[in-house]
C-alpha cells in the first residue's frame, strides 16, 4: 500500500475509490480533497441515477454486474445515514425499439446474452402488461433488463462518503492548485489553503473538472463537461404501477421517483441527452426544452401523463470521453498519476465496481479481479477508441 494516498475529487467515484481503498487496509492513509463539500454541483447528486447492465461489451457489463451486487446491499451494508437508504429499485430497464432500429436492437440483445448481461426481448403484448398505458403502434419489441433499475443519487453520494469517512478517510474541502513532480512521478499536491500533501500517488477523480487537474500535472486528458438536463414531475394521480425506465426511441426517458413520506406526491424523473450540446461548464438548465424535447414525446408515448406538473428543471454536467467510456489506469509517463474519469454518464452506475478496481490497482499495481484494460488512459493517443454501442 503507498504511504499516503491523495484522491481529487469526493464525488461518487472518488469516495468509492477511497472507500475500498480503506476496506481493503484500514490503516492505510487516504485523503480526498474536494473544492465544494456542499455538492451543489456534483455530477452525481444532479443525476437520474439510473443502474442498468444493458451494454454491449464485456468489461461495461462486468462492471454494472457488480455494480447491481453492491448496491443491492449498499443500505445494509453501508447505512444509516442522513440522507437516507439509496432506495435502489430493481425495476428495470426498458428500451422501446421501432423498425427503424429493430435490426441493431436485436443483435444488441443477442450479443448482451452471449457475454452474460441479464436482458431479454420482450414482444408488444408483454410491454402492455409491463407498462399498459404506452401508445405501442410503431413498436416491434422491447428489451429489457429486469435487474436493472434506479437509486437515489443525492442518497448514493452521500452513503459513499458516509462509508469512506466511517473507515477513516480524511476529506480536505480545498482547491488543488499545483501537482508537484520529482523522479519521473508524483511527490506532492498543492492546495490553495497552503497546505503541501507529499504523495507519491494521486487519483484524479474530479471528473467533468479532470482535464484540468491533468494540465497541473502536465498530461493532456481528453475529457470535456457537457451539460446535462432533466426534469421532475408530479403525476395527475397515485400511478396504479411503478414505472421501469422506459426509454423512447426518441431518447426521451423517464422513471418513477419513489416517495419518501406518506404524503409525497407521486413523481417521476425525466431526461433526454442532447446530442448537439455545446461543451462547456454549463449549469442552467433550458426550461423551454421542457414542451418540445421532454413532455411532447412522452406524452404521444403515454397520453395518461399529459396532464403531469412541472416541478422543477435542472441541469448537471456529463464528463464526456469521444468514445463515452471512461479513462482508468495509471498514466504510464507519469509514475503514481491516475486518472478515473470520463465515465460520460456512467459514473453512479459504475461507482462500486470502479472504486473496487482501483483500490485493487493503486495497492497491488494491477486490477486482476475485474478487467479495466479497455479504458486505457492512452488509448486516445494511440487512435484506439473504445466502443460500446449501448450508450442513450
Amino acid at each position: 500500500m503507498p504511504s499516503r494516498i491523495v484522491i481529487i475529487g469526493g464525488g461518487v467515484i472518488g469516495s468509492s475509490i477511497a472507500y475500498h481503498l480503506k476496506t481493503r487496509d484500514a490503516g492505510s492513509d487516504v485523503v480526498v480533497v474536494e473544492r465544494d463539500p456542499t455538492y451543489q454541483h456534483a455530477s452525481s447528486r444532479l443525476a437520474m441515477g439510473g443502474i442498468r447492465q444493458q451494454f454491449s461489451s464485456k468489461a461495461n457489463i462486468q462492471l454494472a454486474q457488480h455494480s447491481v451486487r453492491f448496491y443491492q446491499r449498499f443500505d445494509a451494508a453501508v447505512g444509516p445515514f442522513e440522507t437516507g437508504p439509496i432506495n435502489f429499485q430493481q425495476r428495470g430497464y426498458l428500451f422501446l425499439v421501432n423498425k427503424e432500429m429493430s435490426e441493431r436492437f436485436a443483435s444488441r440483445v443477442a450479443r448482451q446474452r452471449d457475454l452474460g448481461a441479464h436482458v431479454e426481448r420482450i414482444e408488444v403484448d408483454q410491454i402492455r402488461r409491463l407498462v399498459p398505458d404506452l401508445v405501442l403502434d410503431d413498436i416491434q419489441f422491447g428489451v429489457f433488463g429486469p435487474k436493472d433499475g434506479y437509486a437515489n443519487p443525492r442518497a448514493v453520494l452521500a452513503g459513499f462518503r458516509h462509508a469512506a469517512a466511517g473507515e477513516g478517510v480524511q476529506y480536505v474541502a480545498d482547491e488543488v492548485t499545483a501537482i508537484d513532480q520529482a523522479g519521473g512521478g508524483v511527490s506532492a499536491v498543492q492546495l490553495g489553503s497552503g497546505t503541501r500533501l507529499e504523495t507519491q500517488t494521486v487519483v484524479n477523480a474530479a471528473g467533468a473538472f479532470a482535464g484540468a487537474i491533468g494540465r497541473m500535472a502536465g498530461v493532456d486528458i481528453p475529457i470535456h463537461p457537457e451539460r446535462q438536463q432533466l426534469f421532475r414531475c408530479t403525476l395527475p394521480h397515485v400511478w396504479p404501477y411503478r414505472f421501469p425506465v422506459v426509454i423512447d426511441p426518441t431518447g426521451v426517458h423517464w422513471r418513477h421517483e419513489d416517495s419518501e413520506g406518506p404524503d409525497d406526491s407521486d413523481r417521476i424523473v425525466i431526461a433526454r441527452t442532447k446530442t448537439d450540446e455545446v461543451a462547456g461548464e454549463n449549469f442552467t438548465c433550458d426550461m423551454t426544452r421542457w414542451g418540445p424535447d421532454f413532455r411532447d414525446p412522452m406524452v404521444a408515448r403515454l397520453p395518461a401523463l399529459g396532464d403531469v406538473q412541472l416541478v422543477e428543471g435542472w441541469a448537471g454536467l456529463y464528463e464526456m470521453t469521444a468514445d463515452h467510456n471512461p479513462l482508468i489506469g495509471e498514466y504510464p509517463d507519469l509514475e503514481g498519476f491516475h486518472i478515473v474519469a470520463g465515465f460520460s454518464g456512467h459514473g453512479l452506475m459504475m461507482a462500486p465496481a470502479v472504486g473496487f478496481a482501483v483500490a485493487e490497482l493503486v495497492v497491488t499495481g494491477e486490477s486482476s479481479s475485474l478487467d479495466i484494460s479497455p479504458f486505457d488512459v492512452t488509448r486516445f493517443e494511440r487512435n484506439e477508441p473504445f466502443w460500446d454501442e449501448a450508450m442513450i
